[in-house]
Formats: structure tokens, sequence, C-alpha cells
């Protein structure tokens, strides 16, 4: 796959956001990288086999205060190379994409690894976050 590929599939995760929650996710960049870091996966107490598909990096919206103006955007990071490793087909990526998207994401808006185990679960379920983000 292209890395112009990959972009389009991230593309596509990010339009399926819903609406409620994009227009929420403000000073927030969102990186592709091909490979984590050695140090990064050291830093994070990951070993070889496992690695990482994505990271949030930044303060989540419930922990900010009104001293938080003008700062760097947070970022979320997706690692190209392990997702495309995990899943060849390109279906597989795009699901791997979606998922790590909705994980990063949820760490950006405060949730718990429980509450963003949940939303991932509705998400392979078929079900989907409406708008005011209840079950649809």
């Amino acid at each position: 796959m292209t890395r112009r590929d990959f972009e389009h599939l991230v593309d596509e995760a990010v339009v399926r956001i819903p609406e409620y929650f994009r227009s929420q996710m403000q000073n927030l960049a969102l990186v592709i990288e091909d490979e984590p870091s050695a140090e990064l996966l050291t830093e994070m107490g990951i070993e070889a086999p496992d690695t990482l598909y994505g990271l949030y990096q930044g303060t989540p919206l419930p922990e900010r205060d009104w001293s938080q103006g003008n700062t760097m955007p947070d970022r979320i990071t997706l690692f190209r190379g392990p997702i495309e490793a995990d899943g060849p087909d390109p279906e597989d990526i795009r699901a791997a994409i979606a998922e790590t998207l909705i994980h990063e994401v949820g760490h950006y808006f405060g949730l718990s690894e429980a509450e963003i185990e949940e939303i991932e679960g509705r998400y392979w379920r078929g079900q989907r976050v409406d708008d005011r983000g209840h079950n649809g």
C-alpha cells in the first residue's frame, strides 16, 4: 500500500467520527509516521513482538484549565508500518486505522480504557455513536 493510499484511509476514518466529536477536536494534529522509535517503545514498556499502532500525546480535554490557551497542538500519531504489517488486506488496514483512531481520540477526550474498549466493542458490533454520544 502506498503512503497516499494509507493517508486516504486515515482521511476516511476521520470523516466517520461523528460531527459532535469532530467539532470539539481543536488544536489537535494527526500525524502519520512509519514506525514507533525504539526509545518510544521502551518508554511505553512495549517489548517485541508487541508494537504500537498509535499514540496520543497531550493534555486530555477534561484535565485542561484556562491557562492552556496558546499551546502547541496535542498530537495523535498513527504508525503505518505496524498497522500494515498486521493487516496486509486493505480492509484489515482500514479497520485497524479506524479502531486506532477511535482509541487515541478517546484519550484526547479523557475517556478511560474501559470506556474506550466499550466504544471499540460497539464499533466492531456495527453499532455507531450518534452526534450526541449515544448508541445509535
